[in-house]
C-alpha cells in the first residue's frame, strides 16, 4: 500500500492550500466576527473547479474522486473551517444532481452550480426528525401532471435565505424511507420563506436558518431521480459528506497544530522555551500521532467510497466519528498549550474550537455513527 500522493493529487492539494493561505486565512477572523458570507471568494474557488469536484466534466465539473475532495477540504479548512464546510455542502448538492438527476435536470442546473453562479443548500433536517431522518414530515403533493406543492419546514439549513437552489427531501408517498423524494426548489418560488438567522456558536461565515414551504409550487421536472429515491439519495450523499466533514476537522486541527508549534517555540517559562519541557514534548507527540491516525482513516474511507467498497459506509462513519472527535480534542489541547492567550480572539484557537464543535453533530451525530458502525459489524 502506497501512502504517498501521486503528482496530480499533490498538485491539487498544493493548489487548495495556496488558495486557503491567500484567500481564506487572512479574512477568516473578520468573516467570523461579522457573520459575513464570502460568496465572491467561493466563486473564485469555483473557478478552480472546487464547486463541482466530483461532478462530470460535460456540465462543468472537475470529474475527480472522493480522495481528491478530502485533500481539498482538509487544505481549505486550514484557512477557514466554516467556509470550507459550506463548500462541502454545495458540492454535495451538485453531486446529487449529477448522480441522480435526469439529463435535462443536470444540464439545467449544474453549469451554474459548478461555477457557483447559483449557490445550493441541502434540506434534510427537521425539528422533529434530526437523527431519525426517515421520519421527516415535509410533504409534496402532485398538482396535475406539471407541479408538486410543498408544505413543511426544514431546520438548521446552511445557506438559509441566501441560497439559490434548495435540494429538499420531502414526502411524496407513505411513511418511512420509501416515501421520500428529492426535489429542487429555486429561489423566488412563491411560498418559499425563511426563519430568522440562527445565532450560532461557530460556523459564522455561513448563514443558517429555517426554510419554510407554504404551498410552494415546483415544476415536476425538478424531481431528482424517481419518486421514492430521496432517502437513498440522502444516505448516499451522507457517506461523502461524512468524509468531507472529517477532512474539515483535519484541516482545522492542522491549523491549530501549526499555530501551537510556532507558539511553544517562542514562549518561555522558567527561563527556557516550552519545547524543552518533556510534558510539552509528550503532548505534541500525542497530538501529532492522533492527527495522523485520523488522516489515515479519512483517506482510507475516501478510497473505499471511490472503489465502491461494500465497507464504504462503515469506513465513512468510522472516519467521521474518529476525525471529528480527535479534531476537536486537538484544538482544545492546542488552546491549553497557549494558556490564556488561546482564549483570546487575537489568536485563532477559540474560533477553531467553536467551528469544529458542530462537526460532532452534523452529517449524523457521532452517536449515530456508532450505530451505523455496529449495524455493519453485526450484519457481516
Amino acid at each position: 500500500m502506497d501512502f504517498a500522493l501521486d503528482a496530480d493529487r499533490q498538485a491539487i492539494q498544493d493548489m487548495a492550500r495556496s488558495f486557503a493561505a491567500e484567500k481564506l486565512a487572512p479574512f477568516a477572523a473578520e468573516w467570523d466576527e461579522r457573520g459575513y458570507f464570502p460568496v465572491e471568494t467561493m466563486k473564485e474557488a469555483a473557478a478552480l473547479g472546487l464547486a463541482g469536484i466530483y461532478v462530470r466534466e460535460d456540465v462543468g465539473g472537475s470529474g475527480l474522486g472522493r480522495l481528491e475532495s478530502a485533500l481539498v477540504f482538509e487544505a481549505l479548512s486550514e484557512g477557514c473551517v466554516s467556509t470550507a464546510a459550506y463548500l462541502s455542502i454545495h458540492n454535495m448538492v451538485s453531486w446529487m444532481v449529477d448522480r441522480f438527476g435526469s439529463e435535462e435536470v443536470r444540464h439545467r442546473f449544474l453549469p451554474k452550480l459548478c461555477a457557483m453562479e447559483t449557490v445550493a443548500s441541502y434540506c434534510l433536517t427537521e425539528q422533529g426528525s434530526g437523527s431519525d431522518a426517515a421520519a421527516l414530515k415535509t410533504r409534496a403533493e402532485k398538482k396535475g401532471n406539471s407541479h408538486y406543492v410543498l408544505n413543511g419546514t426544514k431546520a438548521f439549513i446552511s445557506g438559509g435565505p441566501t441560497s439559490d437552489v434548495y435540494a429538499v427531501m420531502c414526502r411524496t408517498g407513505e411513511d418511512g424511507p420509501g416515501g421520500v423524494s428529492c426535489i429542487l426548489v429555486e429561489r423566488g418560488t412563491e411560498g418559499l420563506s425563511f426563519g430568522k438567522p440562527e445565532r450560532k456558536m461557530g460556523w459564522n461565515s455561513q448563514p443558517t436558518s429555517m426554510v419554510n414551504f407554504e404551498n410552494c409550487e415546483v415544476p415536476i421536472d425538478n424531481l431528482v431521480g424517481r419518486e421514492g429515491d430521496g432517502f437513498k439519495i440522502a444516505m448516499r450523499g451522507l457517506d461523502g459528506g461524512r468524509i468531507n466533514i472529517a477532512a474539515c476537522s483535519l484541516g482545522g486541527a492542522a491549523a491549530a497544530m501549526k499555530a501551537t508549534m510556532s507558539y511553544v517555540k517562542d514562549r518561555k517559562q522558567f527561563g527556557k522555551p516550552l519545547t524543552e519541557f518533556q510534558a510539552t514534548q509528550f503532548k505534541l507527540a500525542d497530538m501529532e500521532t492522533e492527527l495522523d491516525a485520523a488522516r489515515l482513516m479519512t483517506y482510507r474511507a475516501a478510497c473505499s467510497l471511490d472503489a465502491k467498497s461494500p465497507d464504504a459506509t462503515k469506513h465513512a462513519a468510522m472516519a467521521k466519528r474518529f476525525a471529528t472527535d480527535i479534531g476537536f480534542k486537538l484544538v482544545d489541547e492546542a488552546l491549553q498549550l497557549h494558556g490564556g492567550y488561546g482564549y483570546l480572539k487575537d489568536f485563532p484557537l477559540e474560533r477553531l474550537l467553536r467551528d469544529l464543535r458542530v462537526h460532532r453533530i452534523l452529517e449524523g451525530t457521532n452517536e449515530i455513527m456508532r450505530v451505523v458502525i455496529a449495524r455493519k459489524m453485526l450484519a457481516a
